[in-house]
């Protein structure tokens, strides 16, 4: 009777204690995961009660301005002007254009870059 069997079965316990051990760790890992992520949940301001909602304004809800803009004029000065010189702060200042018409582009153009149009005009 040969016992070559019970050797290899010996051999596989050990991957089995293994492989056990190893499952244990994952799930200490996601418990402790889970623990770390309900703390700092508790730490978190609470959602808001109902009053605190934001609410609509008492003439009704904002509607959007649709517009055309143009730049407003860079004041002239003799040196050279910096953001923090501008107004808006280095945003580009614009005001409403005395046109309201929609510009369109050029017949016979879409107006893309690479769009197969003529070309030169």
């Amino acid at each position: 009777m040969s016992t070559s069997w019970m050797d290899i079965a010996a051999g596989r316990g050990a991957l089995g204690i293994g492989l056990v051990v190893v499952g244990v760790a994952v799930v200490a890992l996601l418990i402790g995961a889970f623990l770390l992520g309900a703390r700092i949940r508790r730490r978190e301001p609470a959602p808001p009660r109902p009053e605190e909602q934001p609410q609509l304004p008492e003439d009704g809800p904002v509607r959007e301005v649709r517009e055309n803009r143009e730049p407003a004029e860079i004041p002239r000065s003799e040196h050279r002007l910096t953001p923090h010189e501008l107004p808006g702060h280095g945003n580009s200042p614009s005001r409403t254009s005395a046109s309201q018409q929609r510009r369109r582009w050029s017949e016979g153009s879409s107006g893309a870059f690479g769009s197969g149009g003529p070309g030169s005009r």
